[in-house]
C-alpha cells in the first residue's frame, strides 16, 4: 500500500517508515503538518498515519484539510492521549482510525489492513491501468505516485479512455466526449491534446499506455511483450 507517515519524532518516524517498508509497503514521511498536507494533496496515498500534535499545522488541521479536500485516503491517527472525548473527536471530525501511543507494531500492521479490507468493499472512486490512477472524486490523475497536472480538456480524454481501459475508443467518440455532439474541433485538434497528454501520461522510465490504433482511435492498456492485434489491425 502507498502510506504517508505524518510524525514529528525522528525516533518513530524512523521506526515506523523502515518497519512498513519491510512489509512491503511504499512510504514517503513528513515531520510537521504542513508538509504532511502537502504531500497529501500532490501524491496519491492509500493511508496516512498522523500523529495529533505536530508543528506548523496539528493532526486536527491536517484531517481537515484533508476531508475538505475530499481526499480518499483513509486517516489513522496517532496520539498520546486516550481520553474518550478525544477518540470521538477524532473519529466524528473524519479519522478512519485511532491508534494511542505507545502501540505495538503488529497491532498497527492489523489496523492497516482493517482499513484496506474495509476500503475493497467501499464504492471505488479510481480508476487504475498499472501505475496511472485517475481521482474521480478530485479529478486528479497519478502516475507513479506522482501527480499529473493535467488540463480540463486532458482529464476529460484520460477519463474517457479510462472507462473503456484495453479497447479501443474511435475518434468520433473521444471527440463527442470532450466537446459534444457538435464539436467546432478539426481531426488534428484531438490529435494534438492526445500528443500532450501521452507526454504527460507516459514519462520516461514508465511502460507505455496511450496507444494509438491507425484509422480507428486511441486505447489505453498496458502493452505485452508480442505484438497485439485486433481485427486485423496493429497496435
Amino acid at each position: 500500500m502507498r502510506i504517508l507517515v505524518v510524525e514529528d519524532d525522528p525516533k518513530m518516524l524512523q521506526m515506523l517508515r523502515d518497519g512498513l517498508r519491510e512489509h512491503g509497503h511504499s512510504v514517503m514521511t513528513a515531520e510537521d503538518g504542513f508538509v504532511g498536507s502537502r504531500l497529501a494533496e500532490e501524491h496519491l496515498f492509500e493511508v496516512i498515519l498522523l500523529d495529533v500534535l505536530l508543528p506548523k499545522l496539528n493532526g486536527w488541521q491536517v484531517l481537515q484539510e484533508l476531508r475538505r479536500n475530499q481526499n480518499p485516503a483513509s486517516v489513522l491517527m496517532l496520539t498520546a492521549c486516550d481520553a474518550e472525548a478525544e477518540v470521538i473527536a477524532g473519529l466524528d471530525g473524519g479519522a478512519d482510525d485511532y491508534l494511542t501511543k505507545p502501540f505495538s507494531f503488529l497491532e498497527l500492521l492489523a489496523r492497516i489492513r482493517s482499513l484496506e479490507r474495509s476500503k475493497a468493499v467501499s464504492p471505488s472512486h479510481t480508476i487504475c491501468v498499472d501505475t496511472l490512477v485517475l481521482d474521480c472524486l478530485r479529478h486528479q490523475a497519478f502516475r507513479g505516485g506522482l501527480h499529473l497536472d493535467l488540463t480540463r480538456t486532458e482529464m476529460a480524454l484520460l477519463a474517457c479512455l479510462l472507462r473503456s481501459a484495453g479497447t479501443i475508443v474511435a475518434r468520433a467518440a473521444l471527440v463527442e466526449a470532450v466537446w459534444g455532439e457538435h464539436p467546432p474541433v478539426s481531426r488534428g485538434t484531438l490529435d494534438s491534446f492526445m500528443n500532450l497528454l501521452r507526454k504527460k501520461v507516459d514519462p520516461p522510465g514508465e511502460r507505455k499506455l496511450v496507444h494509438t490504433i491507425k484509422g480507428m482511435g486511441y486505447s489505453i492498456r498496458v502493452a505485452t511483450a508480442q505484438t497485439t492485434y485486433l481485427q486485423g489491425r496493429q497496435f
